[in-house]
């Protein structure tokens, strides 16, 4: 395994992480005291997720074609401008024009982390050998883990500096850690990584292998059941049912995001990862089945009315532990099935834009949900879209069976 280039790659991507997390609560907090609305602060933030679909599309594709260390920095790059553009907003701006603008450079910074996603996670299936399964997992779940800690704690250091500093040098100071991890690359990966040998046709429907097509099926479902109950139901119930102040919803997510983030660097540990990739399979589906069933069993208990705050807040608990290893496992396979050298940055591509895809379903189901039906409402949707989850798992093959590409890939079509 080369350990210098995984290293290079992976600092990068934690310091535009903590960037990542800490815009978040910049601009949610900010434009919360200015008086704006709940919708009004979705809108900031969708065209965020939107872009996450479209670059995870384009990015692998670009990454084959240009190699992971250009992307890489042209993802570090974009996040600097976003975050300095995102500064030069003013409290007296008309509302539609401060959404407008902010909606615009939010996109800018979805470009930014996805370019700089596909580049990290496609990076570690190249500097990990061939023939190490153990070993590949392990260090994507090292990868994985470590950037929901980061983003997490994210969360924190954007909401202390709103306090410390204020908005706009928070902007300047974020601005000026990702401009160091860019100069960094820049001066430290000279290697010209993950660029493909031939030419890459850029397919936006589906890949050309059948598992990752299945696989990326079940990642739009998997995410999208994460944020429906997540990002609108769970801080609104909080906040009207619970009466938690705005503090304390900030640091419960961020600490379960946290949590969660550790919990995906141990996932190999739990799911006790043998040579065989059948091993793996066998517990992508049996993780995938426990979830969904928890999740019905948190809804069940917020439907009776029975431990309604209980069942939520330590319901979330024991959601996020099977999650992190339900996503640990997904990310595993998709860098597994990925056998041909010239497809991964198309694979992972394709892969993580299913997963903003189910990042923004989720979003808006999240709304929708809770307006319709409460958090219980929400929970219900959850658990749909997690059994939807488990029935895809099942037909996934092994790692070792699964043509990644090329001609062996129309004997076996979705």
């Amino acid at each position: 395994m080369d350990v210098r280039t995984y290293g290079i790659v992976t600092g990068a991507y934690w310091g535009l992480t903590i960037s990542d997390g800490a815009l978040r609560m910049l601009v949610l907090l900010h434009f919360h005291n200015l008086g704006y609305s709940p919708l009004e602060l979705s809108f900031l933030f969708l065209a965020y997720e939107l872009m996450g679909v479209i670059t995870n599309l384009l990015g692998g594709w670009a990454g084959s074609r240009s190699g992971l260390d250009l992307t890489l920095k042209a993802g570090l790059g974009l996040q600097v401008a976003a975050l300095i553009a995102i500064s030069f907003v003013e409290p007296d701006w008309n509302k539609a024009l401060s959404v407008a603008f902010v909606m615009s450079c939010q996109a800018l910074a979805g470009i930014a982390k996805d370019l700089t996603k596909v580049s990290s996670k496609s990076a570690v299936r190249l500097v990990v050998g061939e023939n190490e399964s153990n070993a590949l997992f392990k260090w994507v779940a090292v990868l994985t883990g470590s950037k929901n800690a980061l983003k997490g704690a994210g969360f924190f250091i954007g909401s202390g500096l709103l306090t410390w500093v204020g908005f706009r040098k928070s902007l300047f100071l974020l601005a000026g850690l990702v401009g160091l991890c860019l100069i960094l690359v820049m001066l430290f990966l000279r290697q010209e990584i993950g660029k493909s040998k031939k030419a890459q046709k850029l397919r936006i429907a589906s890949s050309e292998s059948p598992a990752i097509n299945r696989l990326s099926t079940a990642r739009v479902f998997l995410f999208g059941a994460r944020d429906i109950w997540f990002v609108v139901a769970l801080p609104i119930f909080l906040d009207e049912e619970l009466g938690w102040s705005y503090n304390g919803i900030g640091g419960f997510l961020a600490g379960w995001v946290i949590g969660y983030g550790v919990v995906q660097s141990w996932a190999p540990s739990f799911i006790k990862l043998l040579s065989r990739s059948k091993e793996t399979i066998w517990a992508a589906r049996v993780w995938a089945l426990i979830l969904a069933l928890v999740t019905i069993g948190i809804a069940i208990f917020v439907t009776a009315d029975f431990s309604v705050n209980g069942a939520v807040v330590y319901g979330l608990i024991i959601f996020g532990l099977l999650f992190a290893i339900n996503s640990s496992t997904h990310s595993f396979l998709v860098l597994a099935y990925s056998k041909d050298e010239d497809r991964v940055t198309m694979n992972v591509g394709f892969y993580y834009a299913a997963n903003a895809l189910g990042r923004l379903l989720g979003t808006l189901l999240s709304g929708m949900a809770y307006l319709l039906g409460g958090i219980d409402a929400a929970l219900w949707v959850s658990a749909s879209f997690l059994m939807a989850n488990w029935l895809l798992s099942l037909t996934l093959p092994p790692a070792d069976a699964a043509p990644s590409s090329g001609a062996q890939s129309h004997r076996d079509p979705v």
